[in-house]
C-alpha cells in the first residue's frame, strides 16, 4: 500500500464472490476457461472518486480493471470503462512468483479518471492449469481526497514561524565561544599595554654609546 493512503480510510464496499467462466455446458463440463470476474459494489447513491485499489493476490496472473462511472448532474445511464488492461501480477503464470503478494493500483496508473464510480469489475486471468483456483483477497478501495488549500497555507506558516524561532546556524561558531574568545583577547591587549615600556631605544644606541660600525657610511 502506498504512503498516500496511510491517513485515509477505505470506502465501505461489498465484494461479491468470484465467478469463474466455464467452457461448454456448466452442468456437464466443469473445465475452467482461466477467466474469473469479481464485482465490487460501492455504496448506493454515493459515487466515489478513487485514489487507489489494493488487494492481496491469490494465483492470479493478470487483472483488468473496469469501472462503472456515472456523469455528475446528468440523467444519462452509467457507462462501463476499461481503465487498466492485463496488469501482470505473476512473473510466470506457471510458477509461484508474485502469486500471494500485495498490490496497489493507483489512479495515476489508470487510462481514464476513476471519478464518479458506482461499481468496480475486476477481470482475472490465469492461463496456467497448474492452479485449481485463483482470485484476489482483501480488496480495498480508497477515495481520492483533494488537498485543503487552507490547511496547506496553515502548515506553511507554521513551518515559517518554526524557522524564525530556530534559525539554521549549522556551520557557524558557537556565540558563547566567540564571546569568550573576544574577552580573552581584550584582556590580553590590556595586559600588554600596561607592561609596555615608555623608554625608547635609539637606533644606534648600544649600552649608552654608539657603535662606530653602525655609524659608518660605507
Amino acid at each position: 500500500m502506498s504512503d498516500g493512503t496511510d491517513d485515509i480510510k477505505p470506502v465501505a464496499c461489498t465484494v461479491k464472490p468470484p465467478v469463474y467462466l466455464q467452457i461448454g455446458d456448466a452442468k456437464t463440463d466443469a473445465t475452467h476457461s482461466g477467466v474469473c470476474v469479481v464485482d465490487v459494489t460501492l455504496p448506493f447513491g454515493k459515487p466515489v472518486n478513487i485514489e487507489e485499489i489494493t488487494f492481496k493476490n491469490y494465483y492470479t496472473a493478470y487483472v483488468t480493471v473496469r469501472l462503472l462511472r456515472r456523469s455528475p448532474g446528468q440523467d444519462a445511464p452509467a457507462k462501463w470503462c476499461t481503465v487498466l488492461r492485463d496488469l501482470r501480477l505473476m512473473d510466470n503464470p506457471h510458477t509461484e512468483g508474485g502469486s500471494q503478494d500485495y498490490y496497489s493500483i493507483h489512479r495515476t496508473q489508470m487510462q481514464a479518471e476513476p471519478d464518479h464510480v458506482v461499481s468496480i469489475r475486476l477481470i482475472l486471468r490465469q492461463p496456467s492449469s497448474a492452479w485449481l483456483t485463483f482470485s484476489l483477497e482483501e480488496i480495498r478501495v480508497f477515495p481520492h481526497v483533494e488537498p485543503d488549500p487552507e490547511k496547506e497555507v496553515s502548515d506553511w506558516l507554521s513551518d515559517l514561524m518554526l524557522m524564525d524561532q530556530h534559525p539554521d546556524l549549522e556551520g557557524l561558531p558557537d556565540p558563547q565561544t566567540v564571546s569568550s574568545s573576544i574577552q580573552q583577547m581584550w584582556a590580553l591587549t590590556e595586559v600588554m599595554q600596561s607592561n609596555q615600556t615608555t623608554a625608547s631605544i635609539g637606533r644606534f644606541d648600544v649600552d649608552g654609546c654608539y657603535d662606530i660600525n653602525l655609524l659608518s657610511l660605507t
